[in-house]
């Protein structure tokens, strides 16, 4: 059962740093020797700056840090009312805590409920209304995993709902798999046949990530999705193609290389989770992780250059590797071309395929509302 709530309170601050009515999203990584309660304490300070309302909380982390987080952060705000998506991405480093991701909104922000809890967020931004949905687990997880995804999408269809959205209107979905190279083709079977008898508003298939987890629950999967539905002539998403890459679908994979949000506050670029993969569709530089990560950022690049955003209008990322002791070739390549400043959340996840060493997701974002020419 899903039910739409009211929740108009902001995090309460002195100067708000950002106009009411807007997204932001911010990432917070721990400091040499923090703890967890201290680092609690600097996600509510980065909150309180902006005065805005959680959205949703995506963190990496050991599937035992979870717990520790939301005691810190329900100490620090007296209650925890919106979603989390918390998964086992361990910190190449050997932290407990590989970083968190906030997504917040400066403006009053409506609740799902569903299962008992909060599992989303629905807030109207610059001629749009949004909504995210996370830390969405299947109920049964003695299910086959190719069943349990069937309902996690079935569950998501029915909260989507409750708000006044379809599945139709989903624009960005992230789905993390425990034990992913043994059943990827059978998430991609389950989630093309549900996509199959949905005709999205943008014309095409989400934007996305499928990574290699666990997640608190112990479940096959654990998903959060985003979806757009304009109110206005000016406000639209829309499929951003690859200049580098053949469309995902192409060889199986039932989404968008990445998704562009417009609204009157500016424009949004959801890149999926990318890798080094070539036109064609096949694994390149396999065994070589250094080329693979200059092919992926390469292919980044590309694709924000394409609607006219840089690296450095990123608002947040993600670098998944294979092997943590990996994460050294990412850091000298930022180093290289002078974007250590980057925010961006490195993790030990598995890739979707086995000679996959390195995949990055991003988002970017600009005021300006003009863009190239598709």
């Amino acid at each position: 059962m899903s039910l739409l709530v009211s929740n108009p309170g902001a995090v309460p601050a002195s100067a708000p740093a950002v106009k009411t009515g807007e997204l932001v999203s911010f990432t917070c990584k721990p400091q040499a020797g923090e703890q967890i309660p201290d680092l609690g304490r600097r996600l509510a300070a980065r909150l309180r700056e902006t005065a805005a309302t959680p959205v949703h909380l995506l963190g990496f982390g050991q599937v035992g840090a979870s717990a520790a987080t939301a005691d810190a952060l329900q100490k620090l705000f007296g209650r925890l009312d919106w979603p989390i998506t918390w998964v086992e991405g361990a910190d190449c480093n050997a932290a407990p805590i590989a970083g968190i991701q906030f997504h917040a909104f400066t403006g009053d922000v409506e609740r799902i409920r569903f299962g008992g809890r909060v599992i989303g967020s629905v807030f109207t931004d610059g001629g749009a209304r949004q909504c995210f949905v996370g830390g969405l687990v299947p109920a049964d997880k003695t299910l086959s995993p190719a069943d349990q995804t069937r309902h996690t999408l079935e569950n998501l269809q029915s909260i989507l709902a409750a708000a006044g959205f379809g599945l139709a209107d989903t624009v960005r979905t992230w789905f993390f798999l425990e034990n992913i190279l043994s059943w990827y083709d059978d998430f991609n079977r389950a989630r093309t046949k549900i996509y199959s008898g949905v005709k999205f508003r943008t014309g095409s298939m989400p934007a996305s990530t499928g990574v290699g987890a666990k997640n608190p629950a112990g479940t096959a999967l654990t998903l959060a999705a985003q979806a757009f539905r304009p109110l206005e002539k000016n406000a639209y998403a829309k499929e951003v193609a690859s200049p580098l890459q053949c469309p995902a679908p192409a060889y199986g994979s039932s989404f968008s290389r990445a998704m562009e949000m417009s609204t009157n506050t500016g424009r949004r670029l959801h890149i999926s989770g990318t890798a080094s993969i070539a036109p064609g569709g096949k694994t390149v530089w396999v065994g070589d992780v250094r080329k693979q990560v200059e092919l992926t950022m390469d292919v980044v690049e590309a694709m924000l250059r394409a609607r006219g955003f840089s690296f450095a209008d990123l608002t947040r990322a993600t670098a998944y590797f294979r092997h943590a002791a990996d994460a050294g070739v990412f850091t000298e390549w930022l180093a290289a071309n002078q974007l250590t400043q980057m925010p961006v959340v490195s993790a030990q996840c598995d890739v979707c395929r086995d000679d996959l060493l390195f995949e990055l997701e991003a988002e970017a974002e600009t005021e300006s509302l003009s863009a190239p020419p598709v």
